[in-house]
C-alpha cells in the first residue's frame, strides 16, 4: 500500500470509489485549487477516523490543494473532492476557496499551489 509520504507500491491507499459510495462528485462545487487544512480535533475523535480521513488529516497539517491530495493519495480528483467535502461537512477540515468572483486570481494562493505542486 502507498503511504502518505509517497513510498510503497503503486496501489492507492484505499479503493477509491468504495469509500465514496460510488459518488464521483461532491455535494457542492469545489475547485481543484481549493486549499484544505486540518481542523484541530480531540484525541478521542482521532481514534474514530477512517483510514482515508486519517491520511487526509495528516496531509493537511499544512495547506494542501485538493489536486495535491488527489495526487499524493493516488486517487481520482473526483474521489478526493468527495472525501474532502464530506470531511468539511463533519468539521474535520477547513476549506479555503479561491475568490473566483472577483475576476482576479489570488496570487498568494496560486504561489502556494505552485509551490506544493513543485514539491510533488
Amino acid at each position: 500500500m502507498l503511504g502518505v509520504d509517497g513510498t510503497g507500491d503503486e496501489e492507492p491507499l484505499f479503493r477509491p470509489y468504495a469509500v465514496t459510495g460510488g459518488r464521483a462528485e461532491p455535494r457542492y462545487h469545489m475547485a481543484m485549487e481549493t486549499l484544505v487544512s486540518s481542523s484541530p480535533i480531540m484525541d478521542e475523535e482521532l481514534a474514530l477516523l477512517t483510514p482515508e480521513q486519517d491520511a487526509i488529516m495528516r496531509l493537511c497539517r499544512s495547506f494542501r490543494s485538493v489536486a495535491e491530495i488527489s495526487a499524493l493519495l493516488r486517487v481520482p480528483l473526483g474521489v478526493a473532492r468527495v472525501l474532502v467535502a464530506d470531511m468539511a461537512d463533519e468539521g474535520l477540515v477547513r476549506l479555503h476557496q479561491p475568490r473566483l468572483d472577483q475576476g482576479q486570481p489570488d496570487l498568494n494562493m496560486l504561489e502556494r499551489v505552485l509551490s506544493g505542486l513543485r514539491r510533488l
